[in-house]
């Protein structure tokens, strides 16, 4: 009979330092979950997985957390329906059970999600995508879950649509049309203005379920922006979007605002100390920079500043 291997990682460290997390990333496991009732989809998730660690141990145990994903992986597969974040918190709650050094155990995943979509002026069958983010933190004390998404679409600056509005004001003044036309035509045609390709993110986290529908959270950051996108695009859709998104010119800070007027509209029955995160960022077409606004706020707060 062997004798039992030393477990090194129980030791005591040369520097005694404790660490906020230690775990393991880039861990691939296939997920089904079936959003609002509807038929199950696999998924194919990226999971991360860390706890922290004191100051008087040495290393953690990473086969552990390994096990605990494969675990919760293999038992959500099996079944109907599942809530990612639900899989999240089950990890999560287990890896803290599992390791007796450590007070706090996190568990995050990421994982792309097809969406059946329709083309806005012919009405054809497409598809659209969107990054699904879903996380979970264990503690004594309670665990925190946390669902959403990141979405793709199109905004319009304002000032540059703008400034486009007022060179055409002023030529159609020079053929000699008349104010109250180009009032009316400038009204009803909206002008040029520089676009580009937006990235909406929404989560909201609650302690337990956040109760809130994944593909909830994908229309409201959808609905956010200028205008959609689609993978699929005859010419008639191609006008659609270009005079929708003209028509609704947004700066990246309109873009969060309007998410948090989603939030509240679609979400008023999460309580106070829900905390909602929304983020804009732009790929400007004409800066080499981007463009980014974000806003983390609990839905108590969001409901007071939507009120005044």
């Amino acid at each position: 009979m062997s004798e039992q291997l030393p477990d090194v990682q129980a030791s005591r460290p040369e520097v005694s330092v404790g660490l906020s997390q230690v775990g393991v990333t880039g861990v691939d496991k296939r997920v089904r979950i079936a959003p609002n009732g509807s038929e199950p989809v696999v998924l194919m998730a990226e999971f991360e997985a860390f706890v922290d660690l004191p100051g008087w141990r040495k290393g953690a145990d990473m086969s552990r957390n390994l096990q605990v994903i494969d675990e919760i992986i293999e038992e959500s597969v099996a079944e109907e329906a599942h809530k990612l974040e639900e899989i999240c918190g089950d990890a999560a709650e287990r890896l803290l059970s599992k390791h007796d050094y450590t007070t706090r155990a996190e568990v995050s995943m990421e994982a792309e999600f097809v969406i059946e979509d329709e083309t806005p002026a012919t009405g054809l069958a497409t598809q659209a995508t969107a990054d699904v983010i879903a996380s979970a933190t264990a503690t004594e004390d309670g665990t925190r879950e946390e669902i959403g998404a990141r979405v793709t679409g199109m905004t319009v600056c304002p000032c540059s649509q703008g400034m486009s509005e007022a060179r055409a004001r002023d030529r159609l003044r020079e053929l000699g049309v008349d104010r109250e036309t180009v009032d009316a035509f400038l009204e009803t045609v909206p002008q040029p203005g520089h676009s580009q390709r937006g990235h909406a993110t929404l989560t909201v986290e609650s302690d337990g379920d956040p109760e809130v529908d994944l593909l909830d959270i994908i229309e409201v950051a959808r609905d956010s922006m200028s205008a959609r996108i689609y993978n699929l695009a005859k010419r008639p859709d191609e006008d659609e979007m270009t005079y929708q998104s003209h028509a609704n010119a947004k700066f990246v800070e309109d873009c969060v605002r309007s998410m948090a007027e989603g939030v509240l509209e679609r979400f008023d029955h999460l309580p106070d100390d829900a905390v909602v995160r929304m983020e804009q960022i732009n790929d400007e077409s004409i800066h080499q920079h981007d463009a980014h606004a974000e806003r983390i706020i609990e839905m108590g707060t969001l409901r007071d500043e939507l009120d005044d």
